[in-house]
């Protein structure tokens, strides 16, 4: 379905195209009961008429209405049009961290900041039992503010847990047939490759695969076809940071290959010991990286100042002993002695 601006959904009034992605289209639009502009996603008549779709379509919008987190996309309403169901949510003003690193690699203070915030949303979403599982840079928005966003849980999967209340929020377990791959291939873990479950650790893997591309430039398992990259997943390890030309602190790149572990045991165990991690890397190792870098700035200066006042007390104490001697000299007596009160080493000298 395509809507021409002018258009109306309900109280919605469609103003302008924004984008389209496998999972809809999405549009400007106005919500005339609050005077605010939206976006509104809407889910093609062709896709709706497709129940596998449809179902992730709705599954996203119960997902992402159970969180509430600044770095997660709020959802402000959901309905039908003529058949199709729409999403309504907050309007972003900004750019897809895609269309950032299509510009420039990050510089690792920013990739850091925007890696703590990632981990943030991701904390609050597993908190939910909530798994995106399909974490990559089109699904990361970086507002005008530098405020993170993370879209698109139309893959997300409600974690199994044995302890759920009967009044917990619930989203509809894994939609996908026994073996089948969902995700972008560079992103996927290896148990997603082998059409393992998805649990928290999964999304770890694929921040882990964001962060390494935000501060090298490159994709971190990037191959010719999404097989061989599939094969490089569960096999190879990325290249060192090094090779592009971007040095990254020690204490970052521990951090990314612990993300990228093949074994799920191995990674962080949650985004929020993750976002711990990142946050004491900011605060002390780029401190102490900032305070280096200033103690060797000064280092010369210090050195210059050091030897201009070792050569300011030598001439001060030869200036001290020849005045004296002068000063003695111009005062010796009829005799030719010096006066009594020179040193004594100097006083039974006759000129």
């Amino acid at each position: 379905m395509t809507l021409t601006p002018g258009s109306k959904l309900g109280p919605y009034e469609i103003l302008s195209p924004l984008g389209a992605g496998g999972m809809g289209v999405v549009y400007r639009a106005k919500d005339t009961r609050l005077g605010r502009d939206v976006a509104l996603k809407i889910l093609p008549g062709s896709f709706a008429r497709e129940a596998d779709r449809l179902r992730r379509f709705e599954q996203e919008a119960r997902a992402v209405a159970a969180l509430n987190h600044a770095n997660i996309l709020a959802i402000h309403d959901i309905g039908q049009h003529e058949g199709s169901p729409f999403l309504v949510s907050e309007l972003l003003e900004g750019e897809s961290l895609r269309a950032l690193l299509d510009q420039r690699t990050l510089p690792q203070r920013k990739a850091t900041e925007y890696g703590v915030q990632i981990a943030h949303g991701l904390a609050a979403a597993h908190d939910k039992g909530i798994v995106h599982r399909d974490l990559k840079p089109e699904n990361i928005f970086v507002t005008r503010e530098g405020r993170i966003k993370i879209l698109d849980f139309g893959l997300a999967k409600l974690a199994q847990k044995s302890d759920a209340e009967p009044d917990e929020v619930t989203v509809a377990g894994s939609h996908t047939a026994t073996g089948m791959v969902m995700g972008t291939a560079s992103y996927l873990a290896p148990e997603q490759v082998r059409g393992e479950s998805a649990d928290p650790r999964t999304d770890i893997f694929a921040f882990g695969a964001v962060l390494y591309e935000m501060l090298s430039g490159v994709r971190a398992f990037g191959r010719a076809t999404a097989a061989e990259t599939m094969t490089a997943v569960l096999k190879d390890d990325p290249p060192e940071f090094s090779s592009s030309g971007h040095l990254v602190s020690p204490g970052l790149e521990r951090i990314v290959r612990r993300c990228l572990e093949k074994s799920p045991e191995q990674r962080f165990q949650s985004a929020r010991d993750l976002s711990f991690a990142l946050e004491a890397l900011s605060g002390s190792d780029a401190s102490a990286a900032v305070r280096n870098a200033g103690a060797r700035r000064q280092m010369p200066l210090l050195a210059w100042l050091a030897g201009a006042l070792a050569l300011a007390a030598l001439a001060g104490g030869a200036w001290w002993i020849a005045r004296t001697v002068v000063h003695h000299v111009s005062q010796r007596n009829e005799a030719g002695r010096f006066e009594p009160n020179l040193p004594l080493g100097l006083r039974r000298i006759r000129l």
